[in-house]
């Protein structure tokens, strides 16, 4: 008889936005004495919370979370820094005697957290020069070069990224490899149990339009023109995020405020639909229904799945 394998010590949600892991990563934490660790690259910023979906303390359910607001949203979002922050949370839950649960939806923020994962080094002379290029002729010409340099990263980076793409581009001239090339194989660092939560599409378009509505409802105009003077239009990586940029530009006059609603659920779908095919390329990620969610099996099977892998 095969004795029983030690518990996993850390549990990754993953899966596209709008899918319900934020729900779960509360339920299972209650359920395993664990604490919530953020893997959603926007939630990381002050002041962001509508249109993050951020969860209120009352949804938290008692649950302590990590690396939430910790940035001003002037700064530029750093993978690396997010990776040095996120492990040393890891184990501080770990000493504890905790089960840390990371929840989000950042595909590379969730690798750069439990995976063997080393991030190249910057040149600020090919920095300097590729985010000039940027400013002049914009994200789309960029974006083209990448597709042609690495199809891989230009399909999981969004055409409107400038900053990652830039990076991308940095990383490709630095090391003379694609980007994707200095991602390793799938090793992880932590013992792990990544559980997916899986939507169907036409379901999943239909949650994240229903989502934005109630973020207009909620006061996204708002939240965003009272962080416009915190000085959210100049900040690189904050002024990108889903909503914030298209409520920008209707604050600036670019668009109405519809056509910015509008657009917020078109960008929303495209960038799902590159998080569902990030997290399909990992062979570790137990895939669950997200249907189940309404249900209300999600949460027992999910349980199920990491009681499974403590004895498998």
């Amino acid at each position: 008889m095969r004795s029983a394998a030690p518990a996993p010590r850390v549990i990754a949600v993953v899966g596209p936005t709008a899918a319900g892991k934020s729900d779960l990563g509360v339920f299972l934490a209650q359920q395993l004495g664990g604490e919530v660790v953020n893997a959603d690259s926007m939630q990381l910023y002050r002041g962001m919370d509508i249109g993050t979906a951020k969860l209120t303390v009352e949804e938290r359910g008692g649950v302590p979370h990590h690396l939430l607001d910790i940035w001003d949203v002037t700064e530029a979002a750093s993978v690396a820094e997010y990776q040095r922050l996120a492990r040393a949370e890891i184990d501080r839950l770990l000493a504890a005697g905790r089960t840390p649960v990371l929840v989000g939806g950042s595909g590379l923020y969730v690798r750069g957290a439990i995976d063997a994962l080393e991030f190249p080094g910057t040149d600020p002379e090919v920095r300097a020069r590729l985010e000039a290029e940027l400013e002049e002729r914009g994200s789309g010409v960029l974006h083209a070069r990448l597709a042609e340099a690495d199809p891989e990263a230009a399909r999981a980076i969004l055409p409107g990224n400038g900053r990652r793409i830039v990076r991308a581009l940095e990383v490709i001239e630095i090391t003379g490899k694609p980007f994707t090339a200095n991602l390793p194989g799938h090793e992880s660092v932590y013992d792990t149990v990544q559980i997916g939560v899986d939507v169907a599409r036409p379901e999943l378009d239909e949650r994240i339009a229903t989502r934005v509505d109630r973020m207009w409802e909620a006061g996204l105009v708002d939240e965003v023109r009272t962080l416009e003077a915190h000085g959210l239009r100049e900040g690189r990586t904050a002024s990108r995020a889903l909503g914030y940029q298209q409520v920008l530009a209707a604050l600036a006059g670019e668009c109405t405020e519809d056509e910015a609603r509008a657009e917020t659920v078109r960008a929303t779908k495209r960038f799902a639909r590159r998080q569902d095919s990030w997290f399909r390329r990992d062979p570790r990620v137990h895939w669950l229904s997200g249907a189940m969610a309404d249900r209300g099996e999600l949460p027992g099977q999910a349980l199920t799945l990491v009681e499974r892998a403590v004895t498998a």
